[in-house]
């Protein structure tokens, strides 16, 4: 089984003035993360800005990452859909790539019941079975929650590696690990819940905050995992007015903003996001300079 570590980028699209993809700067920040504490970076979900990337884009993405971070980190490739036609062509295009496995959302807008989720995950799976695939359950922006039982069918599957829970709800985590082997990997997709999670048998995290403090949240981690309890919580009441900063407005919009803040030219997120209003750069400002990170 392949192992994607313990902190892994969920990375943001760098856009040039004129709106198109800024790849030369997206391999410089997949560098610089791969140096400062990602495992994996993980291209073209929500943080990426996925609903406005064209598929070529994404998969240009992928290509450029791919080999910005070679022998570094590992990438991971959003393929999701809320078809899952569309999620199974992009998978299989991402699996030729190279990337080493793919990120695959609950189906949005669309609500299929938890049988239709089943089936849209057992799908994707079996047609590149050796392919590992990490499911991403974010039912604040997909309006449908995948349900732990769900979850513990879809780990039966050899090529489902584990979850990225963005439910926020730590009920529903531990009710997953309890139903699920421990070879199954529970990453938290909420930065400020990271150490809550590890406390009922979370891996790691996908993380937006690691664009930032990468090397900080491997620490904590690192700490937890080895019995450093009390180290990992000065670690995580340091970080997070960070944490919850960058969630202040629709995520990417801070972290863009933050970025910008510390001398990453990443441009601004395409329509309908827009840029950090001036009360949200400012106190992404104040939570930065409390870190000494400007």
């Amino acid at each position: 089984m392949v192992d994607f570590g313990r902190v892994l980028t969920a990375m943001i699209t760098p856009f040039k003035e004129d709106g198109s993809v800024d790849y030369d700067v997206a391999a410089k920040l997949a560098a610089h993360l791969a140096d400062n504490g990602s495992d994996t970076l993980v291209m073209c979900g929500t943080t990426g800005e996925s609903p406005t990337l064209s598929w070529d884009e994404e998969y240009q993405l992928f290509s450029v990452v791919l080999q910005a971070v070679a022998g570094k980190a590992l990438v991971m490739a959003g393929c999701g859909s809320n078809s899952t036609k569309e999620a199974i062509a992009a998978t299989q295009k991402a699996a030729k790539i190279g990337v080493h496995g793919c990120l695959q959302v609950v189906p949005y807008y669309n609500k299929p019941p938890q049988a239709g989720l089943y089936k849209h995950f057992q799908a994707i799976a079996q047609v590149t079975p050796d392919f590992p695939v990490l499911l991403y359950n974010v039912p604040g922006r997909t309006g449908q929650n995948l349900l732990p039982e769900t979850v513990a069918k879809l780990a039966e599957i050899d090529n489902i590696i584990g979850i990225k829970e963005a439910s926020g709800n730590i009920d529903q985590a531990s009710e997953i690990r309890r139903l699920t082997p421990p070879s199954f990997q529970i990453y938290s997709g909420d930065d400020s819940l990271t150490l809550p999670l590890l406390a009922v048998g979370a891996k790691g995290v996908v993380s937006v905050a690691s664009h930032l403090v990468g090397t900080q949240l491997q620490q904590m981690i690192q700490a937890y995992h080895s019995g450093q309890v009390q180290q990992a919580t000065e670690i995580h009441l340091r970080l997070f007015p960070l944490l919850k900063a960058l969630f202040i407005t629709t995520n990417p919009i801070p972290v863009k903003a933050a970025l910008q803040l510390c001398g990453w030219q990443v441009g601004s997120s395409r329509l309908p996001l827009c840029n950090a209003s001036p009360e949200v750069t400012l106190q992404l400002g104040v939570a930065l300079k409390e870190l000494g990170l400007i």
